[in-house]
């Protein structure tokens, strides 16, 4: 982590120096933006998750429209590279407040968010390398794990009864040791309380993960780089109807609306756990009628790239045919054990044998 805020704060003085440096030559400064129109949001095959085309804008500080949008982002770059220098993080909402004080504020936050993510795509860099952090609360994490923050080394298994809390930055985590073979990340907290009390991760050797309904960015990262450092296979175990599916489908292959930073968070090899049609039917589950949006829903999922895979169409297009939706919590009809003694060690045996 501290080699990815050097090179965050010496892109930070490289923009300030580019400004610089065209006014002593008496030339009009410029800043090339990505853009994040829908039309250069792309889902690369390759990749597996979406990306930013090759299109961008030109902001001039020779054109009187765009000096307040300049401003803003010279004004945030600044205030990113006196946190990096210090040391220091602040929430988007300090930041929103903190430009209060300045020549150049804002009209809302949501024009100061905007702003924080266009310093990110200019630099290529995350928001949380420039020390900027959300205001929602971190997953949650039990299981056999120890990791290291800064001179404290935490173990999953000892932080309480509600596990580790993944910090925002979460890139300052090291990974110290483990003893599992995989990780169960689970959407809501009720079914993450569920697998602690009834020692899944014993059961499954496993890291169980709450995801707390959509999944944080730092969350994500946190899931990524298990998979890609510690070569753990990830589940994502999610409600059957379109808006579980959608949560799980962000963890795998990104958002459109974070297209320039899928890289860092996307885990493509993420399989999905969840409840399917197909478990619906088989396991007679208790279900709820799909409403007038899980079916408009449903159908947008057809028509993303990200659910081409044929398990996806076959999963959506029988849920569609059944018009009916379960949460994960409708396995207890069998008992509050069901999940774990059985519903899980069959799915897991599906997924891995």
């Amino acid at each position: 982590m501290k080699n990815r805020k050097v090179k965050t704060l010496k892109k930070l003085k490289n923009l300030g120096k580019r400004i610089i440096t065209d006014i002593q030559n008496k030339k009009i400064p410029k800043i090339k933006v990505p853009s994040r129109s829908t039309s250069n949001i792309i889902y690369d095959d390759n990749k597996r998750h979406y990306v930013l085309g090759d299109k961008y804008g030109v902001r001039s500080l020779g054109n009187v429209k765009q000096l307040r949008k300049i401003g803003q982002m010279l004004y945030v770059a600044n205030f990113c590279k006196e946190l990096i220098k210090k040391g220091k993080t602040a929430t988007l909402r300090e930041m929103y407040y903190v430009s209060e004080g300045w020549d150049v504020d804002f009209n809302d936050q949501q024009e100061s968010n905007n702003i924080s993510e266009d310093l990110e795509i200019v630099l290529g860099v995350t928001r949380e390398d420039l020390g900027l952090l959300p205001e929602e609360d971190g997953a949650s994490v039990y299981g056999k794990l120890t990791v290291r923050e800064g001179d404290i080394e935490i173990d999953a298994m000892k932080a309480g009864k509600s596990g580790y809390t993944i910090p925002p930055t979460v890139d300052e985590i090291e990974f110290v040791d483990h003893d599992v073979e995989r990780v169960i990340a689970v959407e809501t907290m009720g079914m993450y309380h569920r697998l602690v009390q009834e020692k899944a991760h014993k059961k499954f050797d496993c890291l169980i993960v709450g995801l707390k309904g959509q999944a944080a960015r730092a969350t994500r990262r946190f899931l990524k780089r298990l998979n890609e450092e510690l070569k753990l296979p990830v589940y994502i175990c999610n409600d059957g109807d379109p808006w579980g599916f959608h949560i799980a489908m962000v963890i795998i292959s990104g958002s459109a609306k974070l297209a320039h930073v899928n890289h860092e968070l996307a885990t493509p090899n993420a399989k999905f756990l969840g409840v399917t049609a197909t478990d619906i039917i088989n396991y007679d589950l208790p279900t709820d009628p799909l409403e007038e949006v899980d079916i408009i829903r449903l159908k947008e999922l057809l028509r993303d790239p990200r659910y081409k895979d044929e398990f996806w169409r076959r999963e959506i297009k029988k849920m569609l045919k059944i018009k009916k939706k379960a949460e994960q919590q409708s396995f207890s009809k069998y008992g509050l054990e069901y999940v774990v003694d059985t519903y899980l060690p069959e799915k897991l045996e599906e997924l891995e044998g």
